[in-house]
């Protein structure tokens, strides 16, 4: 009966995406309080709060990484899982699941002991600076502990979500967040342990969060069930979930190395405060995307399963509507930003130096927000679907073949720091107009 329940073969399509929207945007939305609840407490801590912000930002590198290798495993698995399910192969959807489970758990020990051990040359070579690494450093040695717990409840999450479940994926994040949020000002400021308390805070978070997911996904609640049967490696099942998982994996890649390249770039021609304030952009960008990464990944399970159960015409409407719904939520979030800069500043700094510089940049960094809409739609489109070559090729094309060489030039042409903000939204109007573009010729028109 649940697994009926769950066929998204049948029912209206725009309803299907908006079910599975709705959760997936709160347990995300609750799932980005991890990290921004710690940067709003340690923008405001006395006299240190814009420096101890910098060396939070001078980590994100690092936590990028590790969501890039969890996004080459859930995500490139979760496809496969949603294809086998929609032809009814639950033994194969059951075995893509261990599998990954497999993978998380071998990869973020690598991942750990590499970061924690290297992690001093690692900072400097993304952008600390002498004064800075001090914050980065006590916040990275404690967060890298929770990589395991991390990459299992974003991993595997998705294979709730998948299920139909999408309130249960929410529990996850609302769990771990709500966790987070009464802990950091209880490490933070009652037991005056600053910037290590928050990493401490985020860890005890990931724990519970962990649990949960796999309490549930071997439950008896599941459909489909995380089984120790299922975890030994197939080859030929591992090359499909990598090749599938590329686009994810590149997409969150090579926004580690915009990120080094920015840090870098903003200490040569700005120093530590523009390395802060980007920090903050990048937490609102976090924030207003949401929505429609959300409606994106709502969409994702709801193509996949129709293209097995080959219901072309509904993946067209699923095209179509994740496309319109991100344009018009876009267009609004990106007004709401040119018009309240200040003020989403100020949630994460009360000096005025900061909030005054940061709001124009801002206003420069936000530019043409509209386009992502377009990216997020062709992207998820293509990931859906399995074609990979397609995914992998425009994730490269916006950040490394864009955003990396004008992050570089546009300073260097006399623009200065202002130049690193306006590499964003250039590569955000040509990368996302390309991608929806070749989407809409190779994939949308030839499923009629």
């Amino acid at each position: 009966m649940t697994a009926a329940k769950n066929d998204f073969s049948v029912g209206s399509v725009k309803k299907l995406i908006i079910a599975q929207a709705i959760p997936l945007t709160l347990a995300q939305a609750v799932q980005l309080l991890y990290n921004i609840v710690d940067r709003i407490y340690i923008g405001h801590l006395e006299n240190i709060g814009d420096l101890a912000l910098t060396g939070l930002g001078i980590t994100f590198p690092v936590i990028i990484i590790i969501a890039a290798f969890t996004s080459l495993f859930g995500t490139g698995g979760a496809t496969i899982f949603s294809l086998a399910r929609g032809r009814g192969d639950t033994d194969e959807a059951e075995t893509v699941m261990g599998n990954v489970f497999a993978l998380i758990a071998g990869s973020s020990l690598v991942l750990f002991l590499l970061c924690f051990f290297l992690r001093r040359p690692i900072l400097y070579l993304f952008g600390a600076s002498d004064d800075s690494f001090f914050y980065a450093n006590q916040y990275l040695r404690i967060y890298l502990f929770g990589t395991f717990f991390s990459m299992v409840t974003a991993g595997l999450n998705s294979y709730i979500n998948a299920q139909g479940f999408p309130k249960i994926g929410m529990c996850t994040t609302v769990l771990g967040a709500a966790l987070n949020i009464a802990l950091d000002p209880l490490f933070i400021f009652v037991f005056r342990m600053g910037v290590s308390g928050a990493a401490l805070a985020t860890v005890i978070s990931q724990i519970a969060s962990a649990a949960w997911v796999l309490c549930f996904l071997t439950g008896r609640r599941a459909i489909l069930r995380l089984k120790l049967s299922k975890m030994k490696l197939r080859f030929s099942l591992v090359k499909k979930i990598f090749t599938l998982g590329l686009p994810g994996f590149v997409m969150q890649a090579t926004g580690s190395i915009v990120q080094i390249v920015c840090n870098n770039q903003l200490q040569l021609h700005g120093g530590d405060l523009y390395v802060g304030i980007m920090t903050v952009l990048n937490s609102v960008r976090e924030m207003v995307s949401l929505p429609v990464s959300g409606i994106s990944h709502g969409a994702q399970p709801i193509m996949g399963y129709n293209y097995g159960a080959k219901k072309f015409d509904r993946v067209r409407q699923a095209i179509r509507f994740t496309a319109i719904l991100g344009t018009v939520y876009t267009l609004f979030a990106w007004a709401a930003v040119m018009v309240f800069p200040r003020f989403l500043m100020g949630i994460f700094t009360d000096q005025a130096e900061t909030v005054t510089l940061g709001a124009e940049m801002m206003n420069l960094y936000f530019l043409g927000f509209v386009f992502m809409a377009f990216q997020f739609a062709g992207q998820i489109t293509f990931q859906a679907l399995g074609k990979a070559k397609e995914a992998i090729f425009f994730s490269l094309f916006r950040k490394v073949i864009i955003v990396v060489p004008l992050t570089v030039i546009l300073p260097a042409l006399g623009l200065g720091v202002k130049g690193v903000f306006l590499a964003e939204p250039v590569s955000n109007a040509v990368g996302g107009l390309a991608a929806f573009t070749a989407m809409y010729f190779t994939v949308y028109r030839k499923l009629k």
